[in-house]
């Protein structure tokens, strides 16, 4: 049996929320506040907790919380058919699949079709208002209210006046919600066709023991992992895990060789306390009042295996030819240990105990495996997972023959990360990209990009090597920039800080949050942002791509037929009636030469739809380009420098510190124009970039920013 998808409602920020799990892996990503701790807590909520106290008044949704505020508030009250269709509360459905190897007396009680081909059933928890208690709720906070207005009348009437702090819903709801919300666990018709719920159509299982058939476990972020001189988290996790082996079969000889050890220990520790606390127990025996061979004293060795191990037991460690303790380790590593130790403990505890059959289905959730660790473990965690792991529950038993025979149940984990190093060495089919939209928030799997791709012939497999080999951390990003080269890779994050210098006032006036305190991932994409498009509106986060005009204008050649054909080649933009970026062509089809060097930012901003990419002043996308300086119109990122006034003095001023700069005499040559010194003065881009910082003050007030990559970064500055 497999847990193939989850749908959440109203909880937290998971309003209504679908996710499809991986039969071995799924990896959850996503950043900060998007739900994944939220997944983790209403499977054990719902799962494993007792239904008292089960729930707080934070886990309600605020949408959920504000529907139930107005038909609560409202004067007019729903009848039970006009309520019902309005679901109150929160709600978890788990599907699973089933097959013929499985063992269906577990799913018997569940299932609600008899149709061979509808291997399925869905498994509703609710914590939820029904109709009796919507009235009740209605009255009871109506007497509240008139009791608020007499407190506020008797504050008022007060001399002097006493200060009444106003009561709302929220707040009767925060104190009373449990007496009106119950818990109802039960199994859902599947419509496997139209993969559909039907909610309508559903039997109790609340006299059904759900832990047979599903056993949930996870492994918290907050692990108790330090590297101080009293921490024995690995040491105190050796003896959990002898716990768990010591009843299983295969383990047995080890464990009677184990115990017998104790027991001769025990008779050699008796002898040496008897003459150790010999004198002490003389002493005793000499104060009278004691019958001969009635309470007589002795002190004997009563080791017992699980304490033992408990208290003295260390892990080692080899340093060279030493042995070092435990927390001698750096923290990385012993938190690396420390999960592996707890993923085998887990994987006992899911075998339960001696006479104990494992869960069908078994689920582990690990959250944030990275916390202390450096990438280098990160690396090496998610490589080995699945044979850490593993994909199965095995334990041994005996049947009713005395014959030993294995059974293997299902397991399946689930691991939440923010680290893009995690992401970089994981299988991209694996993964589940959690997107914050409004108020929601949407789980995407990352596989379904592939579908995407080959429909429209693209680059999938480019797209997945370098995002997972280079650029992993766009997935944490809010915002991204897509750049063409190296230039721009060097100089973007000083243009950026230079940009927060010059608006630091008006900033915190305006509570704006400077460029670089943005989460915002550069990523360097050549001429191929247009590959890049799919998965920007499949992420769907605010994106600015900043590249060149690049003109040309056609050029006669012989081919090798000699005759004459017509080429385009670079060109000054004044001299130009085309150009050949590309990606200019891609996002804004159709546009001329002379289009591009008149249209404004708004122009550039982009959204898509069932057509394409398309003008939106709201969209999420936004192309920059050079733009007219000075009577001058620039084609690349260093005529757009030397365009500027004050940039071009800045360089003169300081030619023999510019090591990326050739035929510096063309500075003072009248023949010379801008765009030749952008091509004949350069002598490598990334040398220049680099001397433009090098030279620079230090608040970068001595050269100015081209103006379309300032205007491109002041709108993606803007939420």
């Amino acid at each position: 049996m497999k847990i193939k998808k989850l749908y959440i409602e109203n909880f937290r920020i998971l309003e209504n929320f679908t996710i499809d799990l991986e039969d071995e892996i799924s990896l959850i990503i996503g950043k900060n506040n998007s739900g994944k701790t939220s997944i983790l807590t209403i499977l054990d909520k719902f799962l494993n907790q007792p239904d008292s106290n089960r729930f707080n008044i934070e886990d309600f949704n605020l949408n959920f919380v504000a529907a139930l505020t107005d038909i609560i508030e409202d004067p007019n009250e729903l009848i039970e058919e006009d309520f019902i269709k309005k679901f109150c509360g929160i709600k978890l459905r788990i599907l699973i699949e089933y097959f013929n190897s499985d063992n269906f007396s577990k799913v018997q009680k569940l299932m609600l079709d008899l149709d061979p081909d509808n291997n399925f059933i869905v498994l509703g928890f609710d914590y939820y208002l029904n109709y009796e208690n919507y009235l009740n709720l209605r009255n009871d906070y109506s007497i509240f209210k008139a009791k608020e207005v007499g407190k506020k009348s008797k504050a008022g009437s007060a001399t002097p006046p006493k200060k009444y702090i106003e009561k709302t819903f929220k707040n009767f709801l925060k104190l009373n919600f449990q007496d009106y919300f119950l818990t109802k666990r039960k199994s859902i018709f599947y419509d496997r066709i139209n993969d559909d719920i039907i909610e309508e159509n559903f039997i109790s299982i609340e006299d059904v023991k759900l832990s047979d058939l599903i056993n949930f476990k996870h492994i918290s972020a907050k692990r108790d992992v330090t590297n101080k001189e009293t921490d024995k988290t690995l040491s105190l996790q050796t003896s959990k895990i002898y716990e768990k082996k010591e009843t299983e079969e295969s383990e047995k000889e080890k464990i009677e060789e184990f115990q017998d050890t104790i027991i001769n220990t025990d008779d050699e520790l008796s002898k040496i306390y008897e003459s150790f606390f010999g004198d002490i127990i003389s002493k005793i025996r000499t104060l009278g009042g004691i019958k001969e061979n009635d309470s007589v004293l002795s002190v004997l060795s009563t080791l017992q295996s699980k304490e033992l191990l408990k208290g003295n037991t260390t892990v080692f460690y080899k340093h060279d030819t030493h042995d070092l303790p435990e927390q001698f380790n750096g923290l990385g590593y012993l938190n690396l240990i420390s999960m592996i130790f707890e993923i085998e403990i887990k994987k006992y505890e899911f075998q339960k105990s001696l006479l104990e059959i494992p869960s069908e289905i078994n689920l582990l959730f690990i959250e944030e495996p990275e916390a202390h660790t450096h990438p280098q473990m990160q690396y090496v965690f998610i490589k080995n997972i699945k044979t850490i792991v593993g994909n199965v529950i095995e334990k041994q038993i005996k049947n009713s023959a005395g014959t030993d025979i294995t059974l293997s149940k299902s397991l399946q984990c689930v691991i939440s990360t923010h680290s893009s190093h995690i992401v970089a060495d994981s299988n991209f089919d694996d993964i589940k990209y959690l997107r914050k939209i409004e108020s929601n928030v949407e789980s995407r799997n990352l596989k379904e990009l592939k579908v995407y791709y080959d429909k429209e012939g693209k680059h999938y497999q480019f797209l997945k090597q370098y995002l997972t080999i280079s650029r992993a951390e766009i997935f944490f990003a809010d915002k991204a920039i897509l750049i063409e080269g190296d230039t721009e890779r060097i100089l973007l994050p000083t243009i950026m800080k230079k940009i927060d210098i010059e608006n630091l006032a008006s900033d915190k006036t305006n509570k704006k949050m400077p460029l670089l305190s943005q989460n915002i991932s550069i990523i360097e994409v050549g001429a191929f942002s247009q590959i890049f498009e799919l998965f920007i509106d499949f992420i769907g986060i605010k994106s600015l791509i900043i590249t060149d005009l690049d003109a040309t204008k056609l050029k006669m050649v012989k081919n090798k037929n000699g005759k004459d054909r017509s080429v385009p080649e670079a060109c000054r933009v004044s001299d130009g009636n085309d150009f050949s970026n590309s990606s200019l062509k891609y996002f804004l089809k159709g546009k001329t030469l002379s289009d591009l060097k008149t249209l404004p930012l708004n122009q550039k901003c982009l959204i898509k739809d069932h057509t394409g990419w398309v003008q939106n002043d709201n969209g999420i996308l936004c192309l920059v380009y050079q733009t007219e300086c000075n009577g001058y119109f620039p084609r690349s990122f260093e005529d757009s420098f030397f365009a500027i006034t004050n940039n071009l003095d800045f360089v003169k001023k300081k030619l023999g510190r510019f090591k990326g700069i050739k035929n510096p005499r063309y500075f003072v040559d009248a023949t010379k124009d801008i765009y030749d010194l952008a091509n004949e003065c350069i002598d490598k881009k990334t040398h220049f970039a680099l001397d433009i910082i090098y030279n620079s003050n230090e608040d970068y007030s001595n050269w100015d920013i081209p103006e379309y990559i300032k205007e491109g970064l002041l709108w993606l500055k803007e939420n």
